[in-house]
């Protein structure tokens, strides 16, 4: 599902920045795809980590094959060799686990999630051992459907800038500032574009 603010962001972000506006015709028709399962987007995002957008697309395939339906209950129920034959490592394995176990124990937070604010998920989420800001992020972002997440933790994210705008890493805090508030409030759609120019396949969590 397209966010709400996709089409307004084009326009305001083709405006103030001729780089992205580049890259917003040349990936016309497309976007971010918001993740409507909140247990599955967390899980998308603890694969994700610091792995190639490719590795991550197989490994989530794999995965999400494991069961029918995954759910909280299912993947607590999964054979640890099972999940290791997806590619996991231990401690991707062990913050899945961790993930559900909170799920299970938190269904009222989990059921309110889209009436929450930022920091009150943030605040939640932050709990569970193996979640961490840049997991927090991708869920903002990737199933909640924040607009203006910058995330400065991501490596792609500042490889993207070094490569597009012509400066050397580590990109300082005040170039950093500047593009967040050129591209406030939708960084996070600014975000996607730069990763996108990256990789082969759109990035999805």
């Amino acid at each position: 599902m397209q966010p709400k603010y996709w089409n307004k962001g084009k326009i305001y972000l083709s405006n103030k920045d001729k780089v992205l506006k580049k890259l917003i015709q040349t990936y016309r028709n497309e976007y971010l795809n918001l993740n409507s399962n909140y247990f599955h987007s967390l899980i998308n995002s603890i694969i994700g980590q610091q792995i190639s957008v490719s590795a991550a697309d197989s490994m989530k395939t794999k995965f999400f094959k494991l069961k029918k339906n995954i759910t909280p209950q299912t993947v607590s129920k999964l054979r640890t060799t099972d999940l290791r034959k997806c590619g996991l490592s231990r401690q991707k394995i062990l913050y899945i686990r961790n993930i559900s176990k909170y799920f299970l124990q938190n269904k009222k937070f989990i059921k309110n999630i889209n009436k929450s604010s930022e920091e009150e998920i943030y605040n939640n989420l932050i709990e569970i051992k193996g979640v961490g800001n840049w997991t927090i992020h991708m869920f903002l972002m990737f199933s909640y459907g924040s607009s203006n997440i910058f995330p400065t933790g991501d490596l792609g994210f500042l490889k993207a800038i070094s490569k597009l705008y012509k400066v050397q890493l580590p990109i300082s805090e005040r170039k950093l500032k500047l593009l967040y508030k050129k591209w406030s409030p939708y960084s996070s759609q600014a975000t996607w574009y730069l990763w996108r120019s990256l990789d082969p396949i759109p990035v999805n969590y």
